[in-house]
């Protein structure tokens, strides 16, 4: 990270308007404020090379045919947790691997297209990872919140 950047608020802007439609031109989001294609496109570029901005496509899961959503909480023994949480990520089924601190060592989000699929996933893949002590499946039963935008874009500080 550049240690001289700074964010303002034109490109907070340009990141709200990528939030709002990340297949937006940037000729369309100069447009809707105010700015050159061009001014839009160096600023992008800029908070990239400085890694306060990265663009990606993120697809939903149910649409995919994936029905299930489902939390494992693992718990880790004989093995760094790294290790085996670097297993775990190569299943299809896992979307998101954690290792984390507290009651557990591995945190997962795992998706299945049905509840069929759940005693293979548990009993017959992931049984097969050296190190796992425990795994505690959680299934969510209603989304409330899917985003991948939290990261907020503020003004870096100088030390």
């Amino acid at each position: 990270m550049t240690s001289d950047f700074v964010v303002d608020d034109i490109d907070r802007s340009i990141v709200d308007q990528l939030r709002i439609n990340g297949r937006a031109t940037n000729q369309q989001i100069a447009d809707h404020l105010g700015l050159t294609a061009t001014t839009v496109s160096s600023r992008i570029r800029r908070m990239e090379d400085a890694n306060q901005l990265r663009v990606v496509a993120v697809s939903d899961f149910s649409a995919h045919g994936y029905n299930v959503l489902m939390e494992v909480a693992i718990e880790v023994d004989g093995r760094a947790a790294s290790d085996v949480a670097a297993d775990l990520a190569k299943f299809p089924e896992v979307f998101a691997a954690h290792v984390v601190t507290g009651r557990y060592d591995i945190d997962m989000l795992v998706v299945l297209r049905d509840f069929d699929e759940l005693p293979g996933l548990l009993l017959d893949k992931f049984s097969q990872v050296a190190g796992i002590r425990s795994m505690m499946p959680t299934i969510a039963v209603d989304v409330i919140k899917y985003k991948f935008d939290v990261a907020p874009i503020e003004e870096q500080v100088p030390a």
